[in-house]
């Protein structure tokens, strides 16, 4: 069965050719050279990865690298995403890129199941027990769980969230600052991953990476 991206390798090698910088980033990054490249040329694509030759400074011998496409390309269509995609990751991994700025927040859908457990855990903290004048039937099943639980889980529990979430919304933080959002903007930032975590930090991160890959179509 023929290939369509190894049909185009031709084309989209002396297309590459015009990017050293990006050929130059992947041999570093997902070649794993470690050296000083000097220069990259893609040799051949296909769906299932490319071939890079690339030189190390203070020498003219040509070397090989492997680049393996993770999952495999479905099709010709999905080479310039993937290729994109490679170079944000490549050059934010190297330090080789400009971090583009965030400027609004956003909630991820997802976040509604992280709310809803977080609040069923409070629920369970501080349902009052019957012979509390704040007891209702509706804090039953609450304070029954609470009570059922060995006596460390709930404490450990809170410190263990407490410190996690705190550790989460100073990433966020340092985030913030390197992709130069606005005083409201990161606050609601680190106060939602504070309070709902790692769900805010999945979707900041997708907003940079897909800001990087913008950044760089508008460059081209």
């Amino acid at each position: 069965m023929s290939d369509p991206v190894a049909d185009k390798s031709t084309w989209l090698c002396m297309y590459m050719s015009n990017h050293p910088d990006t050929l130059v980033s992947y041999v570093r990054h997902w070649g794993k050279v470690h050296a000083s490249v000097a220069s990259a040329q893609m040799k051949t694509i296909s769906s299932k990865g490319m071939a890079l030759a690339y030189t190390i400074k203070g020498s003219d011998a040509k070397h090989e690298a492997w680049v393996e496409f993770d999952p495999p390309l479905a099709g010709y269509e999905e080479v310039k995403p993937r290729l994109l995609s490679m170079k944000v990751d490549a050059e934010e991994a190297l330090g080789m890129s400009t971090a583009p700025q965030i400027s609004e927040f956003h909630l991820p859908q997802n976040t509604l199941i992280t709310a809803a457990m977080v609040g069923f855990f409070f629920y369970t903290v501080y349902a009052p027990p019957p012979s509390s004048p704040y007891y209702s039937p509706m804090f039953k099943a609450g304070y029954t769980l609470r009570e059922a639980l060995p006596s460390w889980v709930i404490p450990s529990s809170s410190v263990f969230m407490l410190f996690m979430h705190s550790l989460e919304a100073f990433y966020v933080y340092t985030l913030c600052r390197k992709h130069r959002t606005s005083f409201a903007v990161g606050a609601q930032y680190v106060a939602a991953t504070f309070a709902l975590g790692f769900p805010i930090i999945q979707e900041l991160r997708r907003r940079i990476h897909t800001a990087r890959i913008d950044s760089i179509i508008k460059g081209q």
